[in-house]
């Protein structure tokens, strides 16, 4: 069997940027959360696909805005687009998948954990992670854990991190920290391009092993201490509170609260458009 891990954050941005915008009966704006859930149905129905989680941020913030004060928030997110959260994981839950809703850790967190968790199991062909951050590249083990970008029909293994960032998967944490992650936000360390990033670690190994002198400091900013620092933030956790039965993933079609859902978005034909497509994959 396959595993598809979803990141649904990503998914509901993408939506909110890329579906056209729709309000429900009630005025509220659903267009992000339509349109996931229209890509979710198409991936659930195509050949091979049987189990399936989406990861959400059920808040943005977490513990690592605790370590690191300008990390990422939900400060100036879209309104309309954070409200529709609760909503998306209610209607991902409806239709029959397992919603992970992250508060203290993040989606990204227990897409690594149930990567880690899932990829010992001799029953699972391959993991593959439905998600462009680069931080989940340091996940992707050969052919085994994959990264999908799905808007573009991408499939990143071990040859494709190498060839794309210079540095195996496992390196991924000490590339970010260098070169920075403006989608996280922390800006890596002045000077470190990512030509220069890769250089460096492939020539000494990890930022711990950097010689004294590598990362000089600028001013009074300690470029090492830094550099250390925003490595633990690209640092994806493997301990995320998630269950460890694979056999909970397996979709079994939407449940009875999947009609209340499209009705409550003001889309009822979404549950004659999952029945022809269940269909379709028998």
């Amino acid at each position: 069997m396959k595993i598809h891990l979803v990141d649904g954050t990503y998914e509901l941005f993408r939506s909110h940027f890329g579906a056209p915008p729709k309000k429900a009966p009630n005025g509220q704006e659903v267009g992000a959360t339509l349109g996931m859930v229209r890509s979710l149905l198409m991936m659930l129905t195509s050949p091979g696909v049987t189990h399936v989680a989406v990861a959400f941020d059920h808040v943005i913030e977490s513990f690592r805005n605790d370590l690191y004060s300008g990390y990422k928030t939900g400060e100036g997110v879209d309104p309309e687009l954070l409200a529709q959260f609760p909503l998306a994981e209610e209607a991902v839950s409806a239709l029959g998948v397992v919603v992970w809703s992250m508060v203290e850790f993040e989606a990204d967190d227990a897409i690594a954990t149930a990567t880690a968790r899932f990829k010992k199991n001799k029953s699972v062909e391959q993991v593959v992670i439905c998600s462009v951050d680069k931080d989940l590249t340091q996940m992707v083990e050969g052919q085994r854990v994959v990264c999908w970008d799905r808007r573009r029909e991408i499939i990143l293994d071990e040859k494709g991190v190498i060839e794309k960032f210079g540095v195996h998967p496992e390196s991924i944490p000490d590339y970010l920290a260098l070169v920075g992650d403006s989608a996280d936000g922390f800006p890596g360390i002045t000077g470190c391009g990512p030509r220069t990033a890769a250089g460096l670690i492939n020539r000494y190994g990890p930022i711990e092993k950097f010689p004294k002198d590598v990362l000089r400091n600028s001013g009074e900013v300690n470029n090492r201490d830094l550099a250390l620092l925003f490595k633990d933030l690209a640092t994806l956790r493997v301990d995320a509170p998630l269950f460890d039965n694979v056999d909970e993933l397996r979709w079994q079609g939407p449940t009875p609260a999947f009609k209340k859902v499209a009705e409550k978005i003001g889309e009822e034909r979404l549950v004659a458009r999952l029945t022809k497509l269940q269909k379709r994959k028998q």
